[in-house]
């Protein structure tokens, strides 16, 4: 059936995606569609469409971007594919609902979501400080969506059009759908469903949720009908009681006094995330009761093959002129092969969000993608990525399928490699031998992260990735050297990655290649201590590693991790650990990964005294600093003291950005030095701060 065809059939199945049911099929696909135009982004292109309305308003705090990698681009094409109107407005100004009003009142139901991150993490840095720039915004300009997106987002349209339905997704609602430990505030949150009165929230993967939404309203059915759905999460009435097939989980108020109940739930949580078995939960709210249907089933080889078969154009909306949008720059000629991910690394939130069964679109599939990046004008000829949450999982899964169907385990791979998952490289090293005889394609480079453990089961996968498509470096992340932090972080012992090193290198000589691995590690995250990063630093210097980016643990909601971070305990051990809370310990522990550094000389210095480690200054073999601090390091503590003198501390936080109500370009307000102030120069806390220092200033005034 082809695209123009395609009519929203009538809801023939209502319970299609309840437990243990066949999901939604998705709609049906020519093989190799054309192109077609993005989809309406204004009033204007929705009337050249002859549309006097649409159905669906997509409202995202990304930049519109018509590609695979985006989810408003995978959405928007799967209604659009199904015969739905669809309309996207992108990073909308906040400040009022009149731009939600652009495309008059939808349909059926406005789709919310804050984008492709979490627009905390988007933000702010590990140190909670404003980021520089936005990846998913023209220009990488920040300031094009508030902080907490989701929620004003939602109360606009409701504001906007009361009794238009309004659904919530993406990954900040996901993980947000309830009670939650919030870094940004230190605090225990509610569930974003009350704070932001969304209807419903869909959480995970939203291709087939998103469809029969569109479809059970589009019979006439209510939004409150849709609660028998997975992968939907819902807040009842005071007066309603929760399910009583529900598993209650201890209430808000619970796990935000008690940081036992907060452990307590969450291993309740990550316990119910097999949607083969898992159950529904509830969590009371004061009066409210928040639920959790059961996770969506995986996505089809089939359905995978239609999502990925639209007519994209891979490109951004033509209205950012010659802006790029820095994330798509870094994807766009990259190819997904498949999604989902069995780590299980607690720090990580694709499992949470993809799911833990992998699911891979067929060779024929991204066979046919390539050529049509061959085909496009502007490709030149080189794949920057073939792969996804990570390089070498593509067509693994578990080969007991009555086993699959009741496991509860949270990794498949740790402690140690499930016996039972099938771990077979063959058809990912045919599939990678095929993109590079593709017409049009020079080069297929593999960029995503190589899970090392398994890689080492397939001499052919490593000879294959060696020779053809690794350009000089590869990209690992062992993350931590100490044997209790890779526990903590459910990832293997560090000889696993020296294991991999050495067999990479080898593949590579015996290619003719002078080739290498960049290892990836984390500081502060829970359960590292000082004397883990003074092992891991140790571990640096014998090898020859001088890191140039490091990464800070960030604490996202739903992570087990971050329950580590806010408890100070194992949830699945129930055994206290250390954490790294306070900026001076962070800060230490980053300086230790780059000790080489001469500006981080003292800070070093500091961190070795603080862990019993002298032995470690000096002109000894394992040094990791000379007695004496260098001259480079005494400048950069001068010139850092003068710094702090001279620039105010909401200068080094804040950013001021502009307010295209009243007519200014959005983005950054005066980019460049001298650094503006105030990220949101509006909100009260902003006032408060300036209120306090022009008392101090009037009083430092009249004293003197």
């Amino acid at each position: 059936m082809g695209l123009d065809t395609i009519a929203p059939p009538p809801c023939s199945n209502r319970s299609a995606n309840r437990p243990n049911e066949a999901p939604t099929q998705l709609p049906v696909l020519s093989m190799a569609p054309r192109e077609r135009p993005h989809l309406p982004a204004t009033r204007e292109e929705m009337s050249a469409r002859g549309w006097d309305h649409v159905d669906v308003v997509f409202v995202t705090g990304d930049a519109y971007v018509d590609h695979p990698s985006f989810a408003n681009g995978i959405l928007a094409r799967v209604l659009e594919a199904a015969g739905f109107r669809v309309a996207v407005l992108a990073q909308p100004d906040w400040r009022s609902c009149e731009p939600w009003r652009a495309f008059g009142a939808p349909r059926l139901f406005f789709a919310i979501s804050a984008g492709n991150m979490d627009s905390m993490i988007n933000h702010y840095t590990a140190n909670k400080k404003v980021r520089n720039d936005d990846a998913y915004s023209p220009g990488g300009r920040i300031g094009l969506r508030p902080d907490r997106a989701t929620m004003p987002y939602c109360q606009r349209a409701r504001e906007a059009f009361p009794g238009v339905p309004v659904i919530a997704g993406g990954v900040e609602a996901s993980l947000r759908r309830l009670a939650h430990y919030d870094y940004w505030s230190d605090t225990v949150k509610r569930s974003i469903l009350l704070d932001s009165k969304a209807d419903l929230v869909v959480f995970g993967m939203g291709e087939q949720p998103i469809l029969e939404i569109a479809r059970r309203l589009a019979a006439g059915e209510s939004v409150k009908d849709l609660r028998d759905m997975r992968a939907v999460a819902y807040a009842l009435g005071a007066s309603e009681k929760a399910p009583e097939d529900a598993l209650v989980l201890p209430s808000y108020d619970d796990v935000k006094n008690d940081k036992m109940q907060f452990v307590k739930a969450t291993k309740i949580i990550h316990q119910e995330t097999n949607p083969l078995n898992a159950r529904r939960l509830a969590q009371y709210h004061d009066r409210q009761v928040v639920v959790c249907n059961p996770p969506g089933l995986p996505i089809s080889q089939d359905d995978m093959d239609r999502v990925y078969g639209l007519p994209y154009t891979r490109r951004p909306h033509p209205m950012y002129g010659a802006e790029t949008v820095p994330a798509h720059a870094a994807i766009k000629d990259s190819v997904t092969i498949m999604r989902g991910c069995f780590g299980g690394c607690t720090f990580c939130s694709i499992t949470a969000h993809q799911g833990r069964i992998i699911q891979s679109r067929s060779p024929e599939s991204v066979l046919t993608e390539l050529r049509r990046l061959g085909q496009d004008d502007d490709f030149k000829g080189v794949v920057s990525d073939l792969g996804g949450p990570t390089a070498n999982m593509y067509q693994m899964r578990c080969t007991r399928p009555d086993v699959e169907a009741k496991c509860k385990r949270l990794s498949c791979v740790h402690p140690t490699v499930c016996k039972l998952l099938g771990t077979d490289h063959g058809p990912l090293v045919q599939l990678m031998k095929a993109s590079r005889q593709v017409e049009g394609v020079r080069k297929v480079h593999v960029a995503s992260g190589v899970r090392m453990d398994l890689a080492q089961r397939s001499p052919d996968y490593l000879r294959e990735l060696a020779a053809h498509h690794v350009g000089g470096h590869l990209k690992v992340a062992p993350e931590h050297t100490d044997p209790e932090v890779l526990k903590r972080m459910k990832k293997p012992e560090v000889h696993d990655y020296e294991g991999f090193d050495r067999a990479f290198k080898a593949a590579s000589k015996r290619a003719g290649k002078a080739q290498y691995t960049v290892p990836y590690f984390i500081a502060s995250h829970p359960g590292s201590d000082l004397k883990a990063m003074v092992h891991l630093a140790l571990f640096l210097k014998r090898n020859g590693y001088k890191p140039d980016q490091v990464q800070d643990f960030i604490p996202a909601p739903f992570d087990i991790a971050t329950c580590m971070y806010h408890t100070g305990i194992d949830p699945f051990t129930g055994e206290e650990i250390p954490v790294a809370k306070g900026l001076r310990d962070r800060k230490m522990q980053r300086a230790l990964m780059q000790f080489f550094k001469p500006e981080n000389y003292f800070m070093v210095r500091e961190a070795l005294l603080k862990a019993g480690r002298s032995d470690l200054i000096g002109a000894g073999c394992d040094c990791l600093i000379p007695a004496n601090p260098p001259k480079e390091a005494i400048e950069a503590r001068r010139q850092r003291a003068n710094h702090t003198a001279r620039v105010d501390e909401d200068e080094d936080h804040y950013h001021t950005v502009a307010n295209p109500a009243t007519g200014e370009k959005p983005g950054e307000r005066g980019a460049g030095p001298p650094k503006p102030t105030g990220y949101r120069p509006g909100r009260k806390s902003q006032q408060r701060q300036q209120g306090k220092k022009r008392k101090g200033n009037s009083s430092s005034g009249s004293g003197a």
